[in-house]
């Protein structure tokens, strides 16, 4: 055990290599809660540890990410996309030279909050709860809150900062209009995001027949690839040359930024837009999706109108009956509501 007990020191040590603009572990801003340090993992560490041990990460294998209830086996779900976004922040961060435990915590966290049936669940309790529902400040209740009994998971305050605001706040991919994280790690879990849903939510849709591949954009196409691999590692490769420098990182405003070049993020958006316009739309026109309202809206009713019905877990004192309604429906997997939803009904 004694050698143990320099592990952690050992690994902080080490993170002095890293960029200047890494975020180091020494210098957490800490837990909301105090706790004593780990004798061989760092805080970031402990913080990964602690969401890949979590109920609501298991539960993400049984949530939607795009497709509702899909017929075939290699379809995207939640859990198989925060992999996948883990995967690709990991190796933009060993590129740039950042803090690669930091990343992998956000990007391991950052959908825990997500609803049943995706997005679909997530705009029904939007527009039925008066607070309003976002996934992004439910995944932080996750990990603040709602897991561990109530306890929470007593995080840190990056990776905390790094899930609220993995979202984007416009349109354009390329940074400028993103909300702002305090790391660059977080950054780097935000861009990772969207070249992961774009990616295989078109792999999604042409394994569903909703679209060829052969029909996106050429606009895209011309400057990101015709296959997966080749707009993924197109996408990959820009943000490393354009992020870096001989110097450390590229400046813009004197603040290092993760972002694309115009040309790529350009092809990017227009990938987004094609999503929306061909493939997204589609979908939540589907018999599936529009039984997925109605199952989400008939679970938020019963539940504000049968508060006692609540499972215990999900009983706080001093928390109003919707917003402990919204928690236990977030919470759960599509198959988990669907079938709640029939033993209610009938």
């Amino acid at each position: 055990m004694g050698s143990q007990l320099n592990i952690r020191q050992f690994i902080e040590d080490r993170e002095s290599h890293l960029s200047p603009y890494a975020f180091k572990s020494m210098r957490s801003k800490g837990r909301q809660k105090e706790e004593s340090l780990c004798s061989i993992r760092t805080v970031f560490q402990r913080d990964r540890d602690r969401i890949i041990h979590s109920k609501s990460f298991r539960r993400l294998k049984h949530k939607t990410q795009v497709f509702i209830a899909p017929s075939g086996d290699h379809y995207v779900t939640r859990l198989t996309h925060t992999l996948e976004v883990s995967q690709l922040a990991r190796t933009l961060a060993r590129a740039l030279n950042l803090n690669e435990d930091l990343t992998e915590a956000i990007s391991l966290g950052h959908d825990l909050g997500h609803t049943p049936f995706g997005h679909i669940g997530e705009d029904v309790l939007n527009k039925l709860y008066f607070k309003g529902f976002k996934h992004y400040d439910q995944s932080l209740r996750v990990v603040d809150f709602l897991e561990n009994d109530g306890k929470g998971l007593n995080l840190t305050q990056e990776v905390r900062d790094g899930i609220l605001n993995h979202s984007k706040s416009g349109e354009d991919i390329c940074g400028q209009k993103w909300t702002s994280t305090s790391t660059l790690e977080g950054d780097v879990c935000k861009i990772a995001d969207t070249i992961a849903y774009i990616n295989h939510d078109i792999g999604d849709a042409v394994r569903a027949g909703i679209i060829n591949e052969d029909k996106l954009p050429n606009s895209a196409t011309k400057i990101l690839g015709h296959s997966h691999s080749e707009r993924i590692n197109k996408m990959v490769c820009d943000i490393i040359e354009n992020s870096w420098d001989a110097s450390g990182f590229a400046e813009a405003a004197n603040k290092p930024t993760i972002r694309m070049s115009s040309k790529v993020a350009n092809a990017t958006n227009d990938l987004r837009y094609f999503l929306f316009n061909n493939v997204y739309e589609i979908i939540s026109t589907r018999p599936e999706a529009l039984k997925a309202r109605e199952v989400v809206s008939r679970l938020y009713y019963y539940f504000v109108t049968h508060y006692d019905e609540l499972p215990f877990e999900y009983l706080f004192s001093g928390v109003e009956m919707e917003r402990s309604a919204v928690d236990y429906i977030a919470g759960m997997t599509d198959q988990y509501a669907l079938q709640l939803d029939y033993k209610l009904s009938t």
